[in-house]
């Protein structure tokens, strides 16, 4: 089923949503590939093939493809992943999975601990926005540009 191009359909939306996507790309002092590493794992979760197949590709140009396909299994193999990764994956999914977890004191406590205090808010403020396009990316099947 064709599904709508909903940032055609409601525009103004695609701004809204546009804005706090640069301020957290271009506005934050995160390093990129820890912001392409976080969307990566937050659309993973969430399931956006449009999402996952972009912030895969932008990881890659920085990232080895092997560590990048593991970032799913981050837990299993640390040694990758540097302590702030890590503190940005766990955060990530702790933030992405809010429903389940409810942003632990346990979770935000180590979280936080990773970064100084403008750097965790604004990772937080990555961790919603990608989330949000996920929300618009899925059930509106944003297309990929991986071919078979």
């Amino acid at each position: 089923m064709e599904r709508l191009t909903w940032y055609d359909v409601a525009p103004e939306s695609a701004k809204a949503v546009g804005g706090l996507y640069h301020y957290v790309t271009r506005g934050t002092n995160l390093p990129e590939d820890l912001v392409h590493l976080v969307f990566l794992r937050a659309s993973q979760i969430n399931g956006c093939a449009h999402c996952i197949d972009k912030h895969g590709r932008d990881l890659r140009k920085t990232m080895s493809a092997d560590k990048v396909a593991l970032v799913p299994v981050w837990h299993e193999v640390p040694h990758l992943f540097s302590d702030r990764e890590r503190a940005a994956l766990a955060w990530t999914e702790e933030v992405t999975r809010i429903g389940e977890t409810h942003a632990s004191d346990e979770a935000y406590a180590a979280a936080s601990a990773a970064f100084e205090p403008k750097d965790f808010v604004d990772l937080t403020v990555a961790i919603a926005a990608i989330n949000a396009v996920n929300r618009l990316g899925a059930p509106f099947r944003l297309p990929v540009a991986a071919k078979a």
